[in-house]
């Protein structure tokens, strides 16, 4: 007998990073099975960027993330292991 596929099998997913969300707080990814919170106050880049822009988001290598329309480029390790990196930005505007 031959076996049936359902559309309640789930195929595997082709994204390796992806924004789930954006608040007025900062903005939620979703990288290689991992989740992760990105508040504005420690990523001012993205605060003020257009919706497109953020949404915009490459995995490169498998250790960094880029955002080519803000040029902004971030190692996932700074993601998981925040407090290594204390300086993510500084921005005097603020």
């Amino acid at each position: 007998m031959k076996e049936e596929k359902t559309l309640s099998s789930h195929g595997k997913s082709t994204l390796n990073a992806e924004v789930l969300n954006i608040s007025l707080h900062g903005i939620w990814l979703w990288v290689e099975g991992r989740e992760y919170f990105l508040p504005h106050e420690d990523f001012p880049w993205f605060e003020r960027a257009a919706v497109k822009q953020i949404h915009n988001v490459v995995l490169l290598h498998g250790t960094h993330l880029y955002w080519p329309a803000l040029d902004v480029d971030l190692h996932i390790e700074s993601l998981e292991s925040p407090h290594k990196y204390p300086l993510l930005s500084h921005n005097e505007s603020r």
